[in-house]
């Protein structure tokens, strides 16, 4: 549950070809400044080997090695502090959950809990998800993609910096193994409004929420509410879910 996301704009590629590198103009995040704690950095030291996975851009992943199984393959995309990703691994001890982070604080906090709570189906790249998917996972490799409260950028003039745009999201779409999905959570109208376009705009993916409603999904069991969604449901304020399938 991350805000240092940005948008990040791939070139095309055809189903079945090597996937082209996206231009490093700009990348899925925007690097907020925080310290690491002590606690955080003894989780680099003691879980880090354990967890961590090291980005190699010459190198697809193997998840069988990365997690030592075979399971479906869940990518998150921006975990935040990685509460509710550790909350959502819990209640789905059957998958494996590929988390990308840059944040340092926040991938110091996932690896605290992974270690003291004996979360075995996560690992963790600390690392640009757009590179990890570009260069270290091939197409149609994931069983579904979770982005929950990505960055807004609530100014118009910055809504181009917003991590959820059509390429983008074709790009997630052909990571997707058919029937795979892509579920994407905001407390902001606006940006909802907008996701919904761009993933009903996309031919490889197919809504799942009922016909007869307005679009947006009801909240997956096993999403948790964070403190400040709760806060902001106190508030009056709203929660948007989006869950779609590749076809």
């Amino acid at each position: 549950m991350s805000d240092d996301s940005t948008p990040h704009t791939p070139d095309a590629a055809q189903p079945g070809t090597p996937s082209k590198p996206f231009m490093r103009v700009v990348k899925s995040y925007v690097l907020r400044t925080g310290r690491v704690g002590p606690g955080q950095q003894r989780a680099y030291e003691q879980f880090g080997p354990r967890f961590l996975l090291n980005y190699d851009a010459s190198t697809l992943l193997d998840p069988v090695a990365a997690f030592g199984r075979q399971a479906p393959l869940i990518m998150e995309i921006g975990f935040g502090m990685g509460g509710a990703t550790a909350q959502i691994a819990q209640v789905r001890p059957g998958d494996n959950f590929l988390c990308c982070e840059v944040h340092e604080p926040g991938v110091g906090a996932l690896l605290k809990l992974c270690g003291e709570q004996g979360i075995e189906n996560i690992r963790i790249f600390r690392h640009d998800a757009v590179e990890v998917l570009d260069h270290m996972l091939p197409e149609q490799s994931l069983d579904g993609v979770h982005i929950f409260f990505p960055d807004p950028w609530h100014k118009s003039r910055h809504h181009k910096r917003r991590l959820i745009q059509g390429p983008f999201v074709n790009r997630l779409a052909r990571h997707l193994r058919p029937g795979g999905y892509l579920h994407l959570a905001t407390d902001w109208q606006p940006y909802a409004e907008q996701m919904l376009a761009v993933l009903s705009a996309e031919p490889l993916l197919q809504n799942t929420a009922p016909a007869d409603g307005d679009g947006y999904a009801p909240k997956p069991d096993y999403r948790p509410l964070t403190k400040f969604e709760n806060r902001g449901l106190k508030l009056g304020h709203g929660v948007w879910d989006l869950v779609f399938r590749r076809v």
